[in-house]
């Protein structure tokens, strides 16, 4: 509980800075690379003030400026500022459409490319879908947490279809990522923080001329995902 609130401290005391500064100057210069740089640092380090460590694997496969779409599992609220702070360069991310109500909140995000979901309206999620395209053809990476919610037990859920015609459409490398060790640092329905080692594990680039369907990239996507569980929380079907 301590390690929670201590993370949650510091982003309470850096949020000021954000609110007066960053986010003044983002609109000011309709530039989002500073706002999201210090994001980026201040993500990274409330969690190392946890005592959670983060060993990343594969980074070395990612082609220095490419554009890719990762997709993840997603296990844990810790999961989101563990992961961005460490894919290479700039990454947008889908959030729910209700955090665009608050109007700075929304000029903000809007210049940092980030795509409103609605994931109980079906032509909302085609729209999405249209939208992270556009911000894929600017040459930003999206991440995507593909089984849509957080997994209560370690082991993969169902995968929603969206991220699988983003791909389709946009003709870019998918990298499928295994975020391993938050389901033990913080499950799901738990507030309170333990120390101990994530494992963010990039898998080889996808390239859209091995795709094949959208079934065979979910495939692909989920095999390689399972692949970097430790062995208890893989599919009975992935040996």
């Amino acid at each position: 509980m301590i390690r929670t609130v201590i993370m949650l401290t510091f982003w309470g005391i850096a949020l000021p800075f954000v609110a007066l500064i960053c986010f003044p100057w983002t609109i000011a210069t309709k530039d989002v690379r500073f706002l999201y740089r210090v994001c980026m640092w201040g993500a990274a380090v409330g969690v190392r003030l946890t005592g959670v460590r983060i060993q990343t694997v594969g980074l070395e496969k990612l082609g220095s400026g490419r554009t890719y779409i990762f997709m993840s599992n997603h296990v844990s609220n810790i999961d989101p500022p563990l992961l961005m702070p460490v894919i290479p360069g700039r990454t947008s991310i889908m959030a729910k459409k209700e955090l665009f109500k608050y109007p700075l909140l929304r000029q903000v995000m809007e210049l940092g490319a980030v795509v409103p979901v609605d994931r109980g309206n079906r032509d909302a999620g085609i729209a999405a879908v249209r939208a992270a395209r556009e911000v894929v053809r600017q040459g930003i990476h999206m991440t995507i947490y593909v089984e849509g919610h957080r997994s209560y037990d370690g082991k993969l859920l169902p995968f929603k279809k969206g991220p699988f015609y983003l791909a389709m459409e946009c003709g870019v490398p998918v990298v499928p990522i295994t975020i391993s060790g938050t389901h033990y640092v913080m499950p799901k329905k738990r507030f309170s923080i333990k120390p101990g080692e994530v494992q963010v594990i990039f898998h080889d680039p996808i390239p859209p001329e091995e795709f094949g369907s959208r079934e065979c990239l979910m495939e692909k996507v989920r095999q390689a995902i399972d692949s970097g569980l430790p062995t208890e929380y893989r599919s009975l079907t992935t040996a």
